[in-house]
């Protein structure tokens, strides 16, 4: 099978431990794309945190996709166009901003520079920012700077115990409006009904003449599965949870062992 089309997972796939992108992933994903193959960056981050990696791909120039927020969002990094943005509903942003509040941990969400919360000083706000290489703003009440400009995603971070209020509560007053999930112990991830990356890879996919077939995909966490179960050949990182290496076609070696540049070294025939 030729694979046209890859879709890369970020942290813990193309990205090793200290959150950079190795030497010889850039080189196997600048090859790639200089053949024609499709990269598309499949990330939970927000956008400010997955251009940062684009661009060190040189993706403006030599063509890619971003996929930011589980595909909420998604962008031509050549022609910046805009191919698909959902958001959250502002009636609902009050209430995920005052239930954070009432139990005592952190919301925040984003704008096109980086993260807004009432927090700045809270350590996972600090750890979000540090992940993606972004800066945070305070901004209060968070609800009314939000839906200035209506969001993709809030996250809403604090101790695992401290979480657990905090998701029963807002599934009971939300009531499926919404997609709540995990993607951390300490990160709980608010994003629009529907969204995650299989159908968002789907729907890119379609709008650039591709079939499910010619899709190559890599990851390592359950926000990955979707992607692996949608693709044609899914790849799971040897640092993966197990869960996720169980729809993996093919295991590669860690993110600290350049394991994508291995799957793309495989699967795609470099010239």
């Amino acid at each position: 099978m030729e694979y046209k089309a890859i879709a890369l997972d970020l942290d813990g796939t193309l990205t090793n431990s200290k959150k950079e992108v190795s030497k010889r992933n850039k080189e196997a994903v600048r090859k790639a794309a200089e053949q024609g193959v499709k990269i598309i960056l499949a990330s939970g981050r927000p956008i400010p945190g997955v251009t940062k990696i684009a661009n060190i791909l040189h993706l403006e120039e030599v063509g890619g996709y971003i996929l930011s927020y589980n595909g909420g969002l998604i962008v031509d990094c050549k022609t910046g166009e805009v191919i698909r943005r959902e958001t959250i509903p502002t009636e609902y942003y009050h209430t995920i901003v005052q239930t954070a509040r009432k139990h005592g941990v952190t919301a925040m969400t984003y704008d096109s520079e980086g993260i807004i919360t009432e927090n700045p000083t809270d350590k996972y706000c600090e750890l979000e920012a540090r992940i993606n290489n972004i800066p945070i703003k305070k901004k209060y009440p968070l609800e009314e700077a939000a839906a200035e400009d209506p969001v993709v995603k809030f996250l809403v971070v604090g101790e695992p115990e401290d979480l657990k209020p905090v998701y029963e509560e807002l599934n009971a007053k939300l009531n499926g409006a919404v997609n709540i999930f995990y993607s951390e112990p300490y990160f709980m991830e608010i994003t629009p009904q529907g969204i995650e990356k299989a159908s968002s890879l789907d729907l890119l996919l379609h709008a650039i003449g591709l079939e499910q077939k010619h899709l190559m995909a890599c990851g390592d966490g359950f926000n990955d599965i979707p992607m692996l179960r949608y693709a044609g050949l899914s790849v799971a990182m040897e640092n993966a949870q197990p869960e996720t290496k169980e729809w993996a076609d093919y295991i590669a070696p860690s993110n600290d062992e350049d394991g994508v540049a291995v799957a793309i070294e495989k699967f795609i025939k470099l010239s």
